[in-house]
């Protein structure tokens, strides 16, 4: 008959309690890392806290399933495993016969099961921390860089001229798009295009792509944009988003967002433009609501206002919110109500059909490919193409600039590993269209997409003194990136460090 086996007091309820704690936490946080790394890649630590900070609302309800099958019962599991056998007492002690010999086994003692739970406890956290390269991380965190003293332009403080005739300006946020989805000839990472449409465009001689190639290529996705709430501050203000961890319950999007900063939208507001920004799932969530709201932009519209006017059903909801097929829809109605407006607009849309993980196979999506993912990225270049040929086809579009770029590279990384090259230097995907100056030199340029912020103005036709916004600099002149003056390793090195300007200037309001 089996002895029952169960959790006594041995070694008292306190040591019983800081067992189950540790062991509890550093599992979790094991199987997090672990989770967080196989699903996204590694995307920098920087996304990790902002996640942490900004709340889970608005967050896709399949990676939160994902999340409670693959790590949270996983460390349950992990802890309740590590109990039974630290602290499970049996009656009497075991006994092994081993030939003519027999060994009695007793139960841990009570020191040993306290000392080997938190040994086993620090391993895990070990692991955990090792898997998010937290501890290269946290050594470039307490150092302090004097990069904002010495080299951020403040948009306030630099004569910005527009034309005569102010220029439009429809920007959209292509979710996860990059430039290895097109063949290895044409300067990308595969075998078969998925983005023949966006390819064509970025080629067109009519159209502009920047690019680290003599070919078709794009930007680098640094510290503080590798994940799209960061890659809309990045590309709209010049500076990587970075959040104390120390912040006093001031919650990104509940209270204020980088409240001390000049973004593109408060450019714009001042020099008396409309704006609105749309996405198709929750505005709020990861603080793009307060974002946009906070710095100039005068309308949201997402998931719930496409309820309120009927584009979508009440009880309508995919994915992250609503289908890109919806959202272009929209997109179209409200972009000629503001083109009817007698003001300059600035519209800016972000797609999500695209989103890691897998994306959002639609009923327009084709079967072309044997990977899923790969025939929603040919139905977003298609559905993109045919909203951009929609825009070229209105009155308005004659003093409309059109800048299609991707928000960040894919974080899919099972995916990316399967289809692309481990060598191709994955690059930001970005396209001018109608942009009112030709560049000195758009091809083999090294810039991050901190650089769009200042380039976007320029083909808008705006002259900018000196050529530097933020920490970007105008890919329409002939000014050096950071990128090229100190290497994109080293300069982002820089972003990662911690700065006393950055925490004293952009977190505080303006005075």
């Amino acid at each position: 008959m089996k002895e029952r086996r169960s959790i006594r007091t041995q070694g008292g309820t306190v040591r019983v309690i800081i067992s189950a704690v540790a062991l509890s936490v550093c599992s979790l946080l094991a199987c997090s890392a672990a989770w967080y790394i196989n699903l996204y890649g590694n995307v920098g630590f920087d996304s990790v806290i902002y996640s942490l900070i900004a709340g889970v609302r608005g967050i896709n309800r399949e990676i939160l399933v994902k999340y409670i099958l693959t790590a949270l019962i996983p460390a349950i599991a992990i802890t309740g495993v590590l109990m039974l056998f630290l602290y499970a007492k049996p009656k009497k002690p075991l006994v092994l016969r081993l030939r003519e010999k027999s060994v009695t086994l007793y139960p841990f003692q009570r020191v040993t099961s306290l000392v080997l739970a938190l040994a086993i406890s620090l391993g895990l956290f070990v692991y955990a921390i090792s898997k998010v390269e937290l501890a290269k991380d946290l050594v470039l965190a307490v150092q302090e860089t004097t990069l904002y003293e010495d080299e951020y332009v403040d948009p306030r403080e630099v004569k910005i001229s527009f034309p005569e005739k102010k220029q439009n300006l429809i920007y959209i946020f292509l979710e996860s798009v990059e430039t290895s989805f097109v063949t290895r000839e044409e300067g990308g990472g595969r075998n078969e295009s998925l983005i023949p449409e966006l390819y064509a465009l970025a080629r067109d001689e009519d159209n502009i792509n920047f690019s680290n190639t003599e070919a078709f290529g794009g930007a680098s996705a640094l510290t503080g944009g590798t994940w799209t709430i960061g890659a809309m501050v990045s590309q709209t203000a010049g500076l990587p988003l970075h959040v104390p961890i120390n912040m006093d319950k001031n919650e990104y999007g509940k209270e204020s967002f980088l409240p001390g900063i000049t973004s593109l939208s408060d450019i714009l507001r001042a020099n008396g433009y409309k704006q609105a920004l749309m996405v198709g799932s929750d505005s709020a969530y990861a603080g793009r609501r307060q974002f946009y709201l906070q710095h100039g932009t005068d309308e949201i519209f997402d998931l719930f206002t496409a309820k309120k006017k009927g584009i979508v059903p009440e009880d309508y909801f995919v994915w992250w919110g609503m289908d890109d097929k919806y959202l272009f829809e929209y997109a179209k109605e409200e972009i000629t109500a503001m083109a009817n407006g007698g003001e300059p607009f600035a519209f800016t849309l972000l797609t999500v059909d695209t989103h890691a993980w897998g994306g959002w196979v639609c009923k327009d999506c084709e079967d072309e490919f044997e990977i899923g993912y790969d025939n929603v990225y040919a139905c977003s270049s298609k559905k993109v193409a045919k909203f951009v040929e929609w825009i070229k086809e209105q009155p308005f579009y004659e003093n409309t600039t059109v800048v299609l770029c991707g928000d960040h590279l894919t974080m899919d990384r099972d995916y990316i590993d399967k289809t692309i090259d481990e060598e191709y230097d994955r690059r930001v995907y970005n396209c001018f269209i109608n942009a009112r100056k030709t560049p000195k030199n758009e091809k083999l340029r090294e810039f991050s997409t901190l650089d769009i912020f200042p380039t976007i103005l320029s083909a808008m036709g705006c002259d900018i003194e000196g050529d530097r916004l933020g920490l970007g600099v105008d890919l329409f002149s002939d000014k050096q990136t950071f990128c090229e003056i100190m290497g994109t390793a080293r300069f982002d090195e820089e972003l990662s460090k911690r700065s006393l300007y950055y925490e004293k200037n952009f977190y505080l309001p303006k005075e």
